[in-house]
């Protein structure tokens, strides 16, 4: 039975799946760090296989399976970056993969799956409606479902990107990541608390998505109000991710959507790289709090960069 990983499985993990990913680099900007008058470190996953940190995961995962529950093929529901991911990794390994994806995901993630000869099946953009038709796929298919987070050979996958980025750093004050289902946010906790326990991890999550937040109050999993541009980071925490970011996380910044277009619109122009709505709200949580962040060495994984390039023109003039 599987367990929370240790620093050995996460060890283990990099090296599994070091030939089939990308080390993204670590790059900094002298006009942000000004701005946010510290020193940020970004890690690049935007520059990842399939636009996101999700190929980590889902290929840790896939890599980790039976012969037999491989052969199945590999099913899963997803609004697009884990999707994807989890495509890419059933078409490298010669299997098929079955995606249950919201109608309302945006085109280019639905793209790349198709890319990877990966099936969709659209639902109603709930969480009821992904688990119930993937239940039905399943049930059809016989495929070994491999969930977009709430796995933990998905959270040892993920957290490879902060054994990267520390190599390259050296101690960072802080990292900061966000958090949607909590998978990335899990593995940055265990590999902080395993490679750098003096590093403090802080979550950054969407006002209108708040769930984490109001889980960490409350002591139970809340349930997402999924109102936010940041279409990645809609979906509430699992059984297995919540128990790790209820030990180990210590603070939540939440910012709202003019906060994480204002993020992301300075990443496009200052570094010229693209990043989606998800990914700039890290760095939406450094300025919301700069006074803490002061002249502090400090780390954001930018999670991904696959967006609609006629939405992300939508939002630039919308949240101006």
């Amino acid at each position: 039975m599987k367990t929370v990983p240790s620093k050995e499985e996460i060890l283990s993990a990099h090296e599994r799946i070091k030939p089939y990913i990308h080390r993204t680099p670590v790059i900094s900007s002298a006009g942000i760090n000004e701005q946010a008058g510290c020193k940020i470190y970004f890690k690049c996953e935007n520059f990842q296989k399939i636009g996101a940190f999700k190929a980590r995961g889902a290929m840790n995962a896939a890599l980790s399976l039976s012969k037999e529950d491989l052969a199945k093929g590999l099913a899963t529901h997803s609004s697009g970056n884990h999707a994807q991911a989890l495509a890419r990794a059933a078409k490298l390994l010669g299997v098929p993969a079955y995606v249950v994806m919201p109608s309302t995901a945006p085109e280019v993630k639905k793209r790349g799956v198709k890319g990877f000869e990966g099936k969709i099946f659209e639902c109603e953009p709930t969480l009821a409606a992904r688990e119930s038709t993937l239940a039905e796929v399943i049930a059809k298919t016989g495929a070994t479902e491999i969930h977009p987070f709430n796995n933990y050979d998905v959270m040892a996958g993920q957290a490879t990107a902060t054994i990267e980025l520390l190599e390259e750093t050296g101690k960072l004050d802080y990292l900061l990541v966000p958090v949607g289902g909590g998978g990335l946010l899990s593995g940055t906790l265990l590999a902080a608390k395993y490679f750098s326990p003096d590093t403090q991890v802080i979550a950054g999550e969407p006002e209108g998505a708040d769930d984490t937040y109001r889980s960490l109050q409350s002591g139970n999993i809340e349930p997402s109000q999924a109102k936010s541009v940041a279409d990645g980071l809609l979906t509430s925490l699992g059984d297995k991710t919540f128990p790790i970011i209820r030990e180990h996380l210590k603070e939540v910044i939440t910012v709202n959507d003019h906060e994480i277009i204002a993020a992301m619109r300075l990443v496009w122009e200052r570094m010229k790289i693209i990043i989606e709505p998800s990914c700039a709200v890290p760095l939406a949580a450094v300025f919301k709090d700069k006074k803490k962040f002061a002249n502090k060495p400090v780390g954001v994984i930018l999670s991904g960069g696959n967006v609609d390039l006629e939405r992300a023109c939508d939002l630039f003039i919308k949240y101006k």
